[in-house]
């Protein structure tokens, strides 16, 4: 797997995780919310705070998706111009020696 991949992969599961982790740590609501996350007292925050916080992590998930998405199709161009260029290997036995 190349590098791209695994980055956009790796940006993918952390930003899914770290949504996971602070919606299920802060399920109380009220005027302030304080998020935390693994026990951690992150920040106190305001539904304006929670909604751009939101955004932010949509952001960071969409482009770990572009990363996969452009790591893929670089991957894929790459192994086709291999093989144009190389050709298809053949198996036919050559001449006997010996």
């Amino acid at each position: 797997m190349n590098q791209m991949v695994f980055l956009g992969l790796l940006l993918l599961v952390a930003t899914g995780a770290f949504t996971a982790l602070a919606i299920a740590g802060n399920l109380s609501g009220g005027p302030d919310y304080a998020v935390s996350v693994l026990g951690q007292h992150i920040a106190t925050l305001g539904p304006l705070g929670i909604f751009c916080s939101g955004l932010a992590l949509a952001l960071l998930f969409c482009l770990g998706l572009a990363i996969v998405a452009g790591g893929a199709t670089h991957h894929r161009r790459r192994t086709a111009r291999l093989h144009r260029t190389r050709g298809p290997r053949t198996t036919t036995p050559g001449p006997m020696t010996g």
